[in-house]
């Protein structure tokens, strides 16, 4: 039993600290932004920085990164980790964002206003450290749930708007008029229509690559978890099991709240060969739980 709580919680650890780099490296990127006043070779900093994509993008993946950590600090506490389908979808768009700031940055930007420019100061951050960072947790790291293809779709939303929000300053508005300069160079050094109609197709080709890479590593983490689950539960009678289980989760619970931890029950029931259903197996962690607790505190009472 111990070796499956262990699977768990190093999972749950891997999550952590690999959403926490992601956090720290972002929030370092945009305070350099933010704190720098003037800089020759770029005209948005200060609070002009929100303006650039680049920085919208790293924040929105950082706000994923965020969404995912509260789930890990409940699981490593409660050994009942798991992340909702909406954070890894909301998560799935950050990270599409930021591959596509990679990308550009690496095949756009530096080949026309040199590498050392692009990827030196708070820049190596948010284009270069960030993203990459982003890309191994959600691809390697944070493979809790699968996605479908609709979802790489919702990962086009960010780049939608701020595709039409770029036009609108740019284009529509003019610089001359209060809008934005053209700094990405997209309707100065191309035909408006080519990045209007190569921006989403490229974006969805990222999302779909990155949640085959996400969907893959979900699979082989969930195949090894099947096995050394298999081998450790298929003689074993459940029913006592699950009794002890619920024994040493109480004696280690910090707090009072009762967690029932359906998702290792639910394996631990996959890869058995006894008759024990899902809804037995919680009724018995409640009854044992409950039954610990007593004794706890008739001990507590006694001393």
């Amino acid at each position: 039993m111990e070796k499956t709580l262990k699977l768990q919680k190093r999972h749950c650890f891997f999550t952590m600290f690999s959403s926490a780099a992601v956090i720290i490296c972002v929030c370092i990127g945009v305070t350099m932004n933010l704190t720098t006043i003037f800089d020759e070779n770029f005209d948005h900093m200060g609070l002009r920085t929100f303006c650039m994509f680049t920085v919208l993008s790293n924040i929105l993946c950082a706000i994923g990164m965020a969404l995912v950590f509260p789930y890990t600090m409940d699981g490593a506490r409660k050994h009942n980790f798991h992340v909702p389908k909406w954070v890894i979808v909301f998560l799935h768009m950050g990270v599409t964002s930021v591959a596509l700031t990679f990308i550009i940055s690496l095949t756009i930007l530096a080949p026309f206003k040199g590498f050392v420019l692009i990827f030196t100061g708070s820049r190596l951050f948010l284009h270069g450290i960030c993203p990459i960072l982003a890309i191994i947790a959600f691809c390697f790291f944070i493979s809790e749930k699968r996605l479908g293809i609709g979802d790489s779709f919702y990962a086009l939303i960010p780049v939608f708007i701020y595709t039409c929000l770029y036009f609108i300053m740019v284009v529509v508005i003019g610089e001359e008029n209060g809008g934005w300069d053209d700094f990405y160079g997209f309707a100065t050094h191309l035909p408006v229509w080519i990045p209007l109609t190569v921006v989403l197709p490229l974006t969805f080709g990222i999302a779909t690559v990155l949640r085959l890479l996400h969907n893959r590593a979900y699979d082989i983490r969930h195949q090894r978890e099947a096995a050394a689950y298999r081998e450790i539960f298929k003689d074993i009678d459940l029913r006592e099991l699950v009794g002890v289980m619920a024994t040493n989760l109480k004696n280690k619970a910090k707090g009072r709240d009762i967690v029932v931890p359906g998702r290792v029950l639910d394996i631990m029931i996959e890869n058995n060969d006894g008759d024990c259903t899902w809804e037995e197996a919680c009724e018995i962690y409640l009854k044992e739980y409950l039954a610990s607790s007593k004794v706890m505190d008739l001990k507590k009472l006694w001393i």
